[in-house]
């Protein structure tokens, strides 16, 4: 059963990315406005930032002294950073590849209404 909604090594890199990504730019975020600027659950972001500081890429800190225990800042880590540059080196050659290969099949299908085209011209006549 292949499930598209389940996740997968590509997805979770991408996901990765884009929360190191909207953490570098804006350190001082909740895990709700991180969810909904990613466009993923509330658990979800919670689950890839939770892995994110298990791996170091990231820390916590209370940027707040009152009680409100919810309030941090997440820095990326020097290994985050270093990070962050590995997965968009990955990302980008991944996307220039699916880049060149829709290429390559917008051509074949304009070929293809080409050929068709120039078919109904013969038969016309």
């Amino acid at each position: 059963m292949n499930d598209s909604s389940l996740p997968t090594p590509e997805t979770d890199s991408q996901s990765e990315l884009e929360l190191l990504r909207l953490l570098a730019e804006t350190p001082q975020v909740s895990q709700r406005h991180i969810a909904k600027g990613l466009g993923l659950s509330l658990g979800k972001t919670h689950y890839i930032l939770q892995a994110l500081l298990a791996k170091g890429w990231v820390k916590a800190q209370n940027f707040r002294r009152s009680g409100n225990k919810l309030a941090y800042a997440y820095l990326l880590t020097p290994s985050g950073i270093t990070q962050r540059m590995r997965l968009t080196r990955v990302f980008l050659a991944s996307k220039e590849q699916e880049f060149e290969r829709l290429q390559g099949e917008i051509v074949r299908l304009r070929k293809e209404l080409d050929d068709q085209d120039d078919d109904r011209v013969l038969a016309g006549r």
